[in-house]
């Protein structure tokens, strides 16, 4: 399993962030200044299944692309993090095509298979390098 780069203006949230946590990856991302946790995405939708606070970081740095893992139900198990509560993909895809938000802590995305780290320069991501015609499929993924 790898990572691409998206833009994050293409990402679509489904669930709202603890600000305070928003906040504190912030200044560990800038302090660092290196991305080392690839979000992971429903790879035909492109919501985010994991890593909103990961996204809110990105989308305040004004970053031009992040690192992604693009996933589908068919290799990752959800529920709810709310006791009683019953969470499906197609409420998890209902609710990101309403265009509203679960509460914070509301799915729990669970993957079978270990997910990848990264170790990205936060100017790479600011920056990234063109692409040439010879990587045209890789280019998809910046637009």
């Amino acid at each position: 399993m790898e990572y691409c780069l998206l833009s994050p203006a293409r990402l679509i949230p489904t669930e709202e962030v603890n600000h305070d946590r928003a906040d504190a990856l912030h200044a560990q991302i800038l302090r660092a200044g290196r991305w080392t946790a690839p979000i992971t995405i429903e790879k035909d939708a492109l919501f985010v299944m994991d890593g909103h606070h990961r996204l809110t970081v990105a989308l305040r740095l004004r970053l031009a692309t992040v690192p992604v893992v693009l996933l589908d139900y068919d290799s990752v198990q959800v529920e709810s993090w709310r006791p009683g509560e019953t969470i499906t993909p197609a409420a998890i895809f209902a609710m990101a095509r309403s265009g509203r938000k679960f509460p914070y802590k509301t799915t729990r995305h669970i993957f079978e298979r270990g997910l990848p780290r990264c170790d990205l320069p936060i100017e790479l991501l600011r920056n990234p390098a063109p692409v040439s015609a010879a990587s045209a499929p890789v280019a998809e993924a910046f637009r």
